[in-house]
C-alpha cells in the first residue's frame, strides 16, 4: 500500500508525534548518553523508561530479556550499539504482515469495536473518508442505537466522508441494522462495509450476546465478505487502552487496532504494548482531528518519526 500512502502524512505524523519523541524518545536517548558502558545500571535505567512510556511491565522485560541475548550473540560493547539493537527488538514487535491489508481488495466488513470516548465514531468516518477517496465503495451503518447522540455524529461524519449510512431509531436491536446494512452492501456492489458499534464493557456477557448476534447475521446473509474486526483505543490512556484490547479480544476476534489521539500523549510506547502483548496489528493510526490525521499504520514511519530527530537526518 506504499504506493497509495499520502505523502504528506509522514511530517504530519512527525508533528504528532512530537510529544512522545520529546518525552519516551528523549529519556531513552539519555539513558544511553548517560552510560559509556553497557551494564546493569543501564538496563535498569532503560527499564524504567520504558515501563514510564506506557511499554508496559510484560513487554518491557521482554525487551530486556531480549536485548541482554542480542549483546551477547552481538557481542555489543558500547551503549550506542545497545540502542541500535533496542530499536530493531522494537520494530520487530509492531506486529505487521504483509497480508495486513489484503482486505481491501476483497468485499469486506468493518467490525468497528470500543469503548465510549476513544473516537470510535470519528474514526469510522475518517476511515470511510480514507476509502471513498481511494474510490471504494463504502458504506457506514451506525450499529450504535444505544447512545442517543450516535447516530448524529456518524451522520454528519458519513456527510464530510461523502459515503452513504445506514442507521436506525434509538433502541433498536442492533443486529437488525447490520441485517440492513448488509443487504444494502450487496444491492449496491459496496466494497467496504464499516459498522460503527456500541462502545461498553460494564457488562462484558451483554456485549459478547449482542456481537455474536451481529457476527451471525453477517454470517448467514454475506457470507464471501472477509472480516475485520478492530477496536479503537486512546493512546492517552496508556495501560488502560491495552486492557481494553485484551478484555475486547475475550468477547470477540480481534484482526487490527486503530490507535487514536497519538498527538495526545508523551508517552508513546502503547504502540509497543499492544502490538507486542497482543500480537494484534495496528491498521491505522491518528495524530489529530482532521480527516487527514488518520492514515494507515507504517511501522517505519513510526520509528522514524518517533526516534529519529531533525539533527539526525
Amino acid at each position: 500500500m506504499e504506493e497509495e500512502r499520502n505523502p504528506g502524512f509522514f511530517e504530519r505524523l512527525k508533528m504528532g508525534l512530537k510529544k512522545s519523541r520529546d518525552g519516551f524518545a528523549s529519556d531513552i536517548d539519555a539513558v544511553f548518553l548517560g552510560h559509556e558502558k553497557i551494564n546493569d545500571d543501564l538496563y535498569e535505567e532503560l527499564e524504567e523508561v520504558l515501563i514510564m512510556g506506557d511499554v508496559g511491565v510484560n513487554t518491557t522485560e521482554g525487551i530486556i530479556e531480549s536485548l541482554k541475548k542480542s549483546v551477547k550473540e552481538n557481542r555489543a560493547k558500547i551503549p550506542g550499539e545497545l540502542k541500535n539493537l533496542l530499536y530493531e527488538d522494537i520494530r520487530n514487535r509492531l506486529t505487521s504482515t504483509e497480508d495486513m491489508y489484503d482486505y481491501e481488495n476483497k468485499k469486506s466488513v468493518i467490525m468497528v469495536v470500543g469503548v465510549n470516548g476513544v473516537g470510535k465514531t470519528t474514526t469510522v468516518g475518517k476511515i470511510a473518508g480514507i476509502y471513498h477517496n481511494e474510490h471504494k465503495k463504502t458504506l457506514v451503518a451506525a450499529c450504535d442505537t444505544f447512545r442517543a447522540a450516535a447516530n448524529a455524529q456518524l451522520e454528519e461524519w458519513a456527510k464530510r466522508a461523502d459515503v452513504p449510512i445506514i442507521s436506525s431509531k434509538e433502541g433498536t436491536d442492533p443486529a437488525s441494522v447490520v441485517f440492513d446494512a448488509v443487504n444494502a452492501a450487496k444491492a449496491r456492489n459496496v466494497d467496504v462495509l464499516i459498522l460503527d458499534t456500541a462502545g461498553r464493557l460494564h457488562n462484558k456477557k451483554n456485549l459478547m450476546e449482542e456481537l455474536r448476534k451481529m457476527n451471525r447475521v453477517i454470517d448467514r446473509e454475506y457470507p464471501d465478505a472477509v472480516r475485520e474486526t478492530w477496536v479503537v483505543l486512546d493512546a492517552t490512556t496508556g495501560q488502560n487502552a491495552l486492557n481494553q484490547a485484551k478484555e475486547f479480544n475475550e468477547v470477540t476476534d480481534l484482526t487490527g487496532i486503530v490507535l487514536t489521539k497519538m498527538d495526545g500523549t508523551a508517552k508513546g510506547g502503547i504502540a509497543i504494548a499492544v502490538s507486542s502483548e497482543l500480537h494484534i496489528p495496528v491498521k491505522f493510526i491518528g495524530v489529530g482531528e482532521g480527516m487527514e490525521d488518520l492514515q494507515r499504520f507504517s511501522s517505519d514511519d513510526f520509528m522514524n518519526a518517533l526516534f529519529v530527530t531533525d539533527n539526525d537526518n
